[in-house]
């Protein structure tokens, strides 16, 4: 799942503002979910830390109003991002969880799990907004941050990441996807994976600064 990683260690802004429990009130409310369709295959199931393929129209549900479409983004493709890691608010990633390919959900998200009482002015949802989703769900592949995809970066097997064994991989993620980039990105992608993963700063990314998912606060 090699196009998993590069999408991980990029920057994520899929509605990624925090979603916060206020006064203990997420322990109480709760995502309602809907299945509007179940394919008679339905495998896998989605879990935390999978990498997922989705559309999902967003609706405040005080009026019916729109306010987000991933369709009009990105040229119309699905968006990509982890699940259960905080890339999407706490509410779609609960949401979403045991979903397979083909499945579609409406669920409602009450607004502790959703943008709270700050709201969200950017994207036009206002302060104790409840949510309504409409989803589409396209795959779920191994996520991006598995043992198997430290093991295939880490060329000499020592249980680490070197700023070159990053380097190659990138390069041949690159080649692989076609798309023309200007020099100074690989650089600056190499860079920023560092800066953000990289927490004693010896140079390697260690399978346990690689492995985010064994922390308790994702």
């Amino acid at each position: 799942m090699g196009r998993g990683l590069t999408l991980l260690l990029l920057p994520l802004a899929l509605l990624a503002a925090p979603a916060q429990a206020e006064g203990g009130r997420a322990a109480a409310e709760e995502v309602k979910i809907e299945v509007l369709h179940l394919p008679e295959a339905c495998s896998p199931k989605s879990k935390k830390g999978d990498l997922l393929n989705a559309h999902y129209d967003g609706f405040l549900a005080s009026d019916g109003s729109k306010f987000y479409c991933s369709r009009t983004q990105n040229e119309g493709h699905p968006k990509w991002f982890v699940l259960g890691v905080g890339q999407v608010i706490k509410g779609l990633d609960i949401a979403m969880m045991n979903m397979c390919p083909g499945e579609k959900r409406k669920v409602v998200i009450p607004p502790s799990l959703a943008y709270g009482q700050q709201g969200y002015a950017q994207g036009k949802i206002p302060p104790n907004a409840t949510l309504i989703f409409e989803i589409e769900l396209y795959a779920v592949n191994k996520g991006p941050r598995s043992v198997e995809a430290f093991n295939q970066i880490d060329k000499d097997s020592d249980k680490k990441l070197s700023e070159l064994e990053i380097s190659q991989y990138l390069k041949e993620e690159f080649a692989r996807d076609g798309k023309k980039r200007h020099p100074s990105v690989h650089d600056e992608i190499l860079a920023d994976i560092f800066k953000k993963n990289d927490h004693d700063g010896d140079g390697f990314i260690s399978a346990k600064e690689y492995n985010v998912y064994q922390h308790d606060e994702l």
